[in-house]
């Protein structure tokens, strides 16, 4: 396998990964029933991933209101739990596909982003 290197790679990484989280029964519901372009939702987060990893300025956002608006629509039912269900399946699409220090990159980075973003929700409530 080889690493992430470019916007293709991180697209393939993306849309594995929501192909799989769409049929997640724990987490799948809170993206189903809010996301109504996945076209555009998937280039968005290709955008945000591509910035992550290779630090181009392509993603415009706030991924932490975003999640306080989700959380706020599902009555504060967002839970530390389901956070772990989106990193476990943010791993093994990585390790499914990838390998190398990007790849272990999107992996420490995807953790720290969940735990702030918890937080985060935390604070809101």
């Amino acid at each position: 396998m080889q690493d992430i290197k470019n916007r293709d790679d991180v697209y393939l990484l993306v849309s594995s990964f929501y192909a799989k989280v769409r049929k997640s029964e724990e987490i799948g519901h809170f993206f189903n029933d809010t996301i109504t372009d996945w076209e555009e939702h998937l280039k968005k987060l290709t955008d945000f991933w591509e910035s992550n990893l290779f630090f181009k300025a392509k993603f415009k956002g706030n991924p932490a209101k975003a999640h306080i608006k989700l959380d706020q629509k599902y009555h504060n039912a967002l839970q530390m739990e389901h956070f772990g269900n989106w990193i476990n399946l943010w791993f093994e699409t990585i390790d499914s596909l990838f390998e190398g220090e990007n790849a272990n990159r999107a992996k420490n980075n995807a953790r720290k982003m969940a735990s702030h973003l918890y937080l985060t929700l935390f604070e809101a409530r």
